[in-house]
């Protein structure tokens, strides 16, 4: 059987014209998200504030090592608007624009450090991963970092943008940006060996269990009958789907559509 085509860097979506580079303007446009800028003068770029923030994460039980070195290799400074780039390396989510957030480093560390634990992974290392919510890209650069290729869609255009704008100067070949409904999946780059959600429902899209490969996992929030949300770990063995409820968490919800 032929492998499905890889898209390109951004991809294609349902006949959808992937968006021309921005054109740099003199002020910005309404509904328009700019990439965010570098700060400068702050130290952010010092390998030794990312160094701080990875020793809180091992105190806190992140003991995989591949996820410290990729959250300690990824200047997050550059994922958020200047004027809160001096909170980039606290453990706390962000605004982005949109009414979105850039998710806590804690919880990035958490989210992939299961996808690591999945039985395909410890077995073959992270192969193939669906990021469902690019947001600005940050988790993306993350995971590009831990699996060989990375699929990562967002809904929202103007962050889809962002993202590929954030991206594009790391140069990370295994990354494709996808511009598309994630309640649908990507079925032309399945199966997954994880697919990791930032956005949570009160339901699971069939379409990931379906994308997810024997020994794969998938995480994500998800709402329970009383509103509160909490990790989701979905594995796929032999024998079906085995679900585990985690911790509780707070993510932005998960909405279907391009908007």
């Amino acid at each position: 059987m032929q492998a499905p085509r890889r898209p390109g860097f951004p991809a294609r979506l349902d006949g959808l014209q992937p968006p021309r580079a921005a054109v740099p303007a003199p002020a910005a446009k309404p509904g328009v998200l700019r990439p965010a800028a570098a700060p400068r003068g702050m130290g952010l770029d010092s390998a030794a504030v990312r160094a701080r923030m990875v020793q809180r994460l091992a105190a806190a039980g992140i003991d995989s090592t591949a996820v410290l070195q990729a959250l300690g290799a990824v200047e997050r400074h550059r994922f958020v608007d200047s004027a809160l780039a001096n909170q980039a390396y606290e453990d706390t989510s962000l605004p982005i624009g949109l009414a979105q957030t850039i998710s806590k480093p804690s919880v990035v560390a958490r989210m992939v450090q299961l996808l690591l634990g999945a039985d395909i992974a410890r077995e073959q290392g992270l192969g193939r991963v669906l990021e469902i919510g690019t947001g600005c890209g940050y988790q993306a650069a993350v995971l590009a970092r831990v699996a060989r290729e990375v699929y990562s869609m967002e809904r929202l255009r103007a962050l889809h943008e962002k993202a590929r704008d954030n991206l594009r100067p790391l140069r990370l070949a295994n990354v494709h940006l996808l511009l598309g409904d994630g309640m649908l999946g990507y079925p032309a780059g399945a199966p997954y060996a994880g697919i990791i959600a930032a956005a949570g429902g009160e339901a699971l899209p069939p379409a990931w269990s379906e994308q997810l490969a024997v020994g794969g996992r998938l995480v994500a929030p998800m709402a329970g009958a009383d509103g509160r949300q909490a990790l989701l770990v979905v594995d796929r063995t032999l024998h079906g789907l085995k679900q585990t409820v985690l911790e509780g968490v707070h993510f932005v919800p998960l909405k279907s559509g391009i908007a």
